[in-house]
């Protein structure tokens, strides 16, 4: 290949990783919201099409890397209280905490242990991290069709400061509205975990996928997660995303 056929293929695919980029960029300037609060459903469902039903809370402080969420399970009895603590920063991976009643002690999550199923969801914990643009690289793949929506096809990898249990994701976003349609996340070139975000509301002038659907494509499980009396915006305290708050549970 000619030096000028190989500066024209770098422009090009310079231009294709900054437009890649500015659309993740504008999916998440969308998305912005200082606050969020919702009451949600997960259903488990084995390889063997036995279903499991949990309910959880989920409260979030700030946006997009740079937040602090606790999550905390309400139903069935044997997993009310089971809560997690998450700080999530721009530069690096988050912090982690869960809380156990049983043993009325936190457990810090170590990275090494991200890559793990959340309490027997097919979520791991890196999962339930924020993604911010900054911590990742961006390439144009294409555009395809989810589900019938016309989207653009994103490659995403980590930056060396970001630890993660994926070697890169493929991304999926709706042009109509730049919401998400799908994740895809590879180890190598294995996918082993998909997930699809459905029935798409605006909620308080935000679009928002009401239904996310995670399939463990190692296990053959799926787990699908409902958002229920989602709020954007409401007044939250800094002190509830706290140790301390974690244990007392309020």
């Amino acid at each position: 290949m000619s030096r000028t056929a190989l500066f024209a293929w770098a422009v090009a695919g310079a231009l294709w990783a900054q437009e890649a980029r500015q659309i993740v960029e504008e999916a998440q300037r969308r998305s912005r919201a200082d606050s969020e609060r919702y009451q949600g459903t997960l259903e488990v469902i084995d390889a063997r099409g036995r279903r499991n039903l949990k309910r959880w809370t989920y409260q979030r402080l700030g946006s997009h890397g740079n937040s602090k969420a606790i999550i905390r399970f309400t139903d069935p009895p044997e997993v009310r209280g089971v809560a997690l603590l998450i700080l999530n920063h721009p530069e690096r991976a988050s912090d982690q905490w869960m809380w156990t009643p049983a043993t009325q002690r936190e457990r810090r999550i170590a990275i090494q242990d991200r890559s793990t199923r959340f309490f027997g969801t097919d979520f791991s914990f890196e999962d339930l991290e924020e993604r911010d643009v900054n911590q990742y690289e961006y390439r144009m793949m294409g555009e395809e069709t989810i589900e019938g929506a016309p989207c653009w096809k994103i490659e995403s990898r980590p930056r060396k400061t970001r630890a993660s249990q994926y070697s890169h994701s493929l991304l999926w976003i709706r042009k109509e509205n730049y919401t998400l349609a799908r994740i895809e996340n590879y180890v190598g070139r294995e996918p082993v975990r998909r997930a699809n975000y459905r029935e798409v509301q605006n909620v308080q002038g935000i679009w928002t996928p009401r239904l996310i659907e995670m399939h463990d494509l190692r296990r053959n499980s799926r787990t699908l997660l409902r958002l229920e009396r989602l709020e954007y915006n409401v007044p939250l305290k800094e002190s509830e995303f706290t140790l301390q708050a974690l244990r007392r549970g309020s």
